[in-house]
């Protein structure tokens, strides 16, 4: 019998640990991230034992250790920055915007910015208005900066591996209920779904199905974040509505992998793109323009965007959930476009 899944926490610890042994030049940084606390999530927890001298627990000054990470990248070392929660990230992004992205290019030749800032983010903890926000969608469209999201399905093994293999700033985020959930293994989701990947980088985009070859009524795409949203809405839809979707869930989501999604969207009548941030300039918006491009006049209704609500996030648990995305919005936002297909006019 195989071992449990780990906690995606501790599958995110171990690869940390494993890039640090692997690049001595590698530093991790930020709030409380040094032992005996390893982090306010625990994502950093023995490292300060196993790697001393190269993990720094910071000032708070989250414009300080972005700072700090981008020079250590400038120097030709590599950086993993901890913002403890992302929201935060607003009082960072000068310098990712300004000095670590810009680096790269701006000094008439390629200069490799190894540098991560990890954003734990989203709600469904109850920490309210200024610590459940996902804020990745302020990050969009940034030259020289790749987006990269959490997700159960993704080895962080490969996947951090390939943001600092990339040569440019990366901002990581990491929805927070997902670090006590277990890692999705042997290609089964649950007792209806499996999943596979699409293509055979373990950073390709994660396909959750019931048949991977087959047909579907609809595609949703949506990030590690909501994907248990989406599987629970998946699962209503087929079994009382006779509806068949498939899931695809990307790790990187900017630049979008534009192909990956084409394909997928050819099997499908309609396309829902699902994220837990407000609406306006989001990568959801950004999947879109790109799938309109590519499949005009082949889907059979624009593609759908749902988001969380207009509104800042409560901390009572019911009003927080009236509030972010839940798998009944995907589900009635699925219902809506193929009832008004089937609708007569």
């Amino acid at each position: 019998m195989s071992a449990r899944p780990v906690r995606v926490v501790e599958n995110l610890n171990h690869a940390v640990h494993e890039r640090m042994r692997a690049d001595p030049r590698l530093y991790v940084l930020g709030e409380d991230v040094a032992d005996p606390y390893g982090g306010a999530f625990k994502v950093t927890r023995g490292l300060s034992d196993a790697h001393p001298g190269r993990m720094i627990s910071t000032p708070i000054s989250e414009n300080g250790i972005t700072g700090v990470a981008a020079g250590l990248a400038m120097a030709g070392d590599a950086a993993i920055v901890e913002i403890m929660f992302g929201d935060f990230a607003g009082l960072a992004f000068d310098q990712v915007l300004n000095f670590a992205s810009k680096s790269v290019s701006m000094y008439g030749r390629r200069h490799p910015m190894r540098v991560v800032v990890r954003l734990p983010s989203g709600g469904g903890r109850g920490y309210g208005p200024t610590h459940s926000q996902t804020l990745l969608k302020h990050f969009i469209g940034i030259p020289g900066l790749s987006l990269f999201e959490l997700s159960p399905f993704h080895d962080n093994r490969a996947v951090l591996a390939r943001m600092l293999d990339l040569g440019e700033p990366c901002v990581f985020a990491e929805d927070k209920v997902l670090y006590t959930r277990r890692m999705a293994a042997d290609g089964r989701v649950d007792d209806l779904f499996d999943y596979g990947f699409a293509g055979a980088d373990g950073t390709a985009p994660a396909h959750v199905s019931v048949d991977a070859d087959g047909d579907v009524d609809c595609l949703l795409v949506a990030p590690g974040g909501v994907a248990d949203r989406a599987i629970a809405a998946m699962r209503e839809l087929l079994l009382r509505h006779e509806i068949s979707c498939r899931l695809v869930v990307p790790s990187r989501l900017y630049p979008v992998e534009t192909e990956a999604l084409v394909s997928a969207a050819r099997r499908a009548a309609h396309v829902c793109v699902v994220e837990e941030s407000t609406a306006g300039g989001t990568w959801g918006a950004e999947v879109a323009h790109v799938l309109h491009e590519r499949l005009w006049g082949r889907l059979r209704h624009p593609v759908r965007l749902v988001h969380s609500a207009d509104s800042v996030i409560p901390a009572a648990v019911h009003l927080e959930r009236e509030v972010l995305v839940q798998a009944g919005t995907i589900r009635d936002a699925v219902l809506a476009d193929l009832r008004a297909e089937r609708s007569p006019v």
